[in-house]
């Protein structure tokens, strides 16, 4: 009987949860929508409902004695209150929702660091600044922060890759001082772990609902970001991760820390190494303005990637772009355009390209290493035309990716914390 770590994803949409065994191969997948439980999709009873589901599914088909570690993945930016039992005191601001209040954006950019990933509206500290008035409040926490501690009893602990936006100093490993001088009370922010480390145990509580024993270790995890790039399989300094969804976004694992605000890049501490990487506001949902799915299968059959079509675009679906090219006037360029459909999605695609190796180059520019390989992950992956159109333009071996499933990424990490307890 091989033991048994499993991993869970908690997105906008719905959980997930992969059962992995010791040589990342997976055993067992579930996932649950959100929909199912409650219309509120930010109601952290239903984030656990869908859990509760998506795990009960999962150990149906396993051996449940073989489970030895479990760790959570939540989006990054999420934020709630709780009070002492880590009950929610109110409603959670989304990784996406912004603070309006402008003494204390004013406060952050007045004491925050340049490179600190706080600054911003949408930032964890904004949210985390905006809780602590809520009275009863005695703590304020990260989705997987919460999640996890369903399964340990600890809402004292979160991770430093969920804590980044809310002012945590990675290199130092420490919440710095600078976030008193905003007036946030360092008292209601959580311990940090090292991601795949242990926080806990199962209670008996949780133990019983699952039918899983009290050792099970709880592990710390991640966001879902940092989850879908461990989940390709990508390990070494150099390799890169690209996902081609919506927007295009890049990732790639770094000796060394990259923070270049203003090109939105941050890096993630992962162990000893650093995830860096950026977004651009150009990718899928560009193509979708002029193309309908079906449609860009259709014409994507009909491209030769091997010849350029000579066309320099740069694919918006409006003005302004946040990554390689820090611009928030930049204007899309779709013209001239051709008579011929296909040579106009052709001529999309040499651009996203373009971009995406501007991106690489970019990290490197910044003190990154060399992109060494890239895996694709996302929606477009899966074009062929594309992806021999990528490969010329970045130059470099594309590897398989071993899963796009965040899920089997923090899977990872809750062997990672299996093995450091002992329990492999």
């Amino acid at each position: 009987m091989a033991p048994l770590a499993i991993g869970i994803d908690v997105g906008t949409s719905g959980s997930r949860a992969v059962a992995m065994r010791p040589d990342f191969s997976i055993a067992a997948r579930a996932a649950a929508p959100l929909d199912r439980f409650g219309a509120n999709g930010r109601d952290p009873a239903v984030w656990w409902a869908a859990v509760e589901a998506t795990l009960k599914e999962l150990l149906s088909g396993v051996d449940r004695a073989a489970v030895r570690a479990i760790a959570v993945d939540g989006t990054s930016g999420t934020v709630l209150p709780v009070d002492g039992a880590g009950r929610p005191l109110a409603e959670p601001l989304m990784y996406n929702d912004k603070v309006s209040d402008d003494a204390m954006l004013a406060a952050i950019a007045r004491t925050a660091p340049e490179t600190s990933a706080a600054h911003g509206a949408t930032s964890g500290l904004a949210k985390a600044l905006w809780f602590q008035r809520m009275p009863g409040v005695h703590a304020v926490l990260h989705q997987a922060d919460w999640i996890g501690g369903q399964f340990s009893d600890r809402f004292d602990v979160s991770d430093e890759n969920n804590s980044l936006k809310t002012g945590y100093d990675a290199e130092e490993r420490r919440w710095p001082d600078w976030i008193a001088e905003t007036g946030m009370r360092l008292t209601l922010l959580p311990g940090v772990a090292r991601p795949g480390s242990v926080t806990g145990r199962l209670t008996a509580a949780a133990a019983d609902l699952f039918g899983l024993r009290r050792e099970v270790a709880v592990v710390a995890g991640t966001t879902d970001g940092c989850a879908s790039f461990l989940a390709t399989g990508a390990a070494d300094a150099g390799d890169g991760v690209t996902a081609l969804g919506s927007s295009l976004t890049i990732k790639m694992l770094s000796d060394r820390p990259i923070f270049a605000p203003r090109y939105g890049i941050y890096s993630h501490r992962l162990g000893d190494a650093w995830l860096a990487g950026g977004a651009s506001n150009t990718g899928g949902k560009v193509l979708a303005q002029h193309f309908p799915l079906a449609r860009i299968v259709e014409l994507s059959a009909a491209i030769d990637p091997a010849a350029e079509t000579g066309l320099d675009y740069y694919p918006l679906g409006a003005a302004g772009e946040r990554f390689p090219i820090a611009d928030p006037s930049l204007q899309p360029r779709l013209l001239p355009r051709p008579e011929s459909d296909a040579e106009y999605l052709k001529a999309m695609l040499e651009g996203i390209a373009a971009i995406e190796a501007l991106g690489y180059q970019r990290l490197a520019e910044l003190g990154a290493p060399r992109l060494t390989s890239v895996r694709s992950v996302g929606g477009g992956a899966a074009n062929a035309a594309w992806t021999e159109i990528r490969r010329r333009k970045l130059g470099v071996d594309f590897l398989p990716a071993l899963s796009d499933d965040a899920a089997a990424g923090t899977a990872r990490l809750a062997l990672m914390g299996a093995r450091e307890a002992g329990l492999l």
